[in-house]
């Protein structure tokens, strides 16, 4: 892969995200500014690197850091304790850096601090990308599809930060909102890293591993959910029901759809993987065609049958929401 091509593969999927969250939200700052965040993202993408491989090399004089990382519990304490708080942490002093600059000079709305968060999160994704790809770890496709996760990761404390810096007065329950919204996005960091690992270790731990794509999926929902909140609008309910027997049938439904839809994400993905050595003329061996096809239809099975439970879940909230609402009126 050339340098202007892995340039491009690296880039232009978070730049192209980037645009579509631009477009989305109403005052939206310039393009400009979002782009300088998009910098400072990368930026904040090598300074945690070179803080991870420091901290990996003075832990490695007190402790076998690689014995420990055998196990997956080691694994999840790395996580937990070095790789979450260290990439979190220098996204989130970018985002303060840049909203305090730009809070001297402008009243800034809590939607552009949640779209400055947005901005060094891909900003971040980026840099990431450059180095998967450079050293050959990961696929084009795999990063396609990892480009929104530390969006999601860090839309947590970029929400409550939004609506901490631009409150007047800077309430003290909103900083301690921002420190739990923090610690919230250090774990979900840590989780996905460790179900994304999984596979690698026997059984029965390898199973987790069918849990990341359904975890990824609801992180997603979540970050659609706040930016609906940053912009004051109200989120979008699907857990509905007068009774607790009621409640719990539909977060089992809930669950339901993430796990279907997400495994069937995850079946695609893997599903790549496998053809992803072949040329595009075996592609249409008889076999292997059928294979795929087979296995396409298996998996859109699943997505469908996530996005009815999706759809029924909705309307069923929206019908009782109006029925409450008439009742009142």
């Amino acid at each position: 892969m050339t340098e202007l091509s892995l340039l491009f593969w690296a880039a232009v999927p978070p730049l192209v995200l980037l645009v579509y969250y631009y477009y989305r939200v109403y005052a939206a700052p310039s393009l400009l500014k979002l782009l300088w965040l998009f910098v400072l993202g990368a930026i904040s993408g090598f300074a945690a690197l070179n803080l991870e491989l420091i901290l990996a090399t003075v832990t490695n004089l007190i402790v076998d850091w690689q014995r420990w990382q055998r196990s997956l519990l080691g694994v999840a304490l790395r996580q937990l304790v070095e790789i979450g708080p260290i990439e979190e942490g220098c996204k989130l002093i970018m985002v303060v850096i840049a909203t305090c600059y730009f809070q001297r000079r402008y009243r800034l709305r809590p939607t552009t601090v949640f779209l400055f968060t947005i901005a060094v999160a891909l900003g971040f994704t980026a840099q990431e990308n450059w180095i998967y790809l450079s050293y050959n770890t990961s696929s084009i496709l795999e990063r396609i599809i990892g480009t929104p996760v530390h969006a999601m990761f860090s839309a947590p404390w970029g929400y409550a930060l939004g609506i901490y810096l631009c409150s007047r007065p800077q309430l003290n329950q909103y900083r301690q909102l921002v420190v739990i919204a923090w610690l919230n996005s250090v774990v979900c960091h840590a989780l996905v890293n460790v179900l994304s690992i999984a596979w690698r270790y026997p059984l029965p731990l390898s199973f987790l591993s069918y849990g990341l794509f359904p975890f990824l999926l609801w992180l997603f929902w979540r970050l659609e959910q706040l930016l609906r909140r940053v912009q004051g609008k109200s989120p979008i309910n699907l857990i509905s029901g007068f009774t607790k027997q009621h409640r719990y049938w539909r977060r089992g439904l809930v669950l339901l759809a993430l796990m279907l839809g997400g495994n069937a994400l995850f079946g695609l993905l893997l599903l790549a993987r496998k053809l992803s050595p072949l040329r595009w003329a075996q592609l249409f061996y008889p076999d292997i065609l059928q294979f795929t096809l087979k296995h396409i239809l298996l998996n859109l099975i699943f997505a469908v049958v996530a996005w009815l439970i999706y759809f029924y879940l909705r309307r069923s909230a929206q019908r009782q929401f109006f029925k409450i609402k008439k009742a009142k009126s």
